[in-house]
């Protein structure tokens, strides 16, 4: 345990040296997020049947109730900015959940 103490206690020593300019080796690379896509009830619904899921399923999956799945492809409501990026991965992969070992 006093490992992962020490560990923990240099790591956040060298950040604060980061922090403050020090030279600490530290290479930072930057890095661009993807923007978070908007998608319509049309489209919702297309992500979830290419995944060859129901809505149950689909919400269970994505972590959000059946109800608000059904809200989504209505169009009486719309995803937040997680439920949205996790609709762009399931887009773009549509064994996503399956392959990250969600759904079998």
């Amino acid at each position: 345990m006093d490992s992962v103490y020490n560990d923990i206690m240099d790591s956040l020593n060298e950040l604060l040296d980061a922090a403050q300019g020090k030279e600490t080796g530290i290479v930072v690379h930057p890095r661009t997020v993807k923007e978070v896509d908007s998608f319509s009830p049309q489209q919702i619904k297309k992500v979830r049947v290419d995944a060859h899921m129901t809505q149950k399923t689909f919400a269970a999956c994505i972590g959000v109730s059946a109800k608000s799945v059904e809200a989504w492809e209505g169009g009486r409501s719309r995803p937040d900015g997680a439920a949205r990026r996790i609709l762009g991965l399931m887009r773009d992969h549509p064994n996503f959940a399956e392959n990250m070992g969600i759904y079998t």
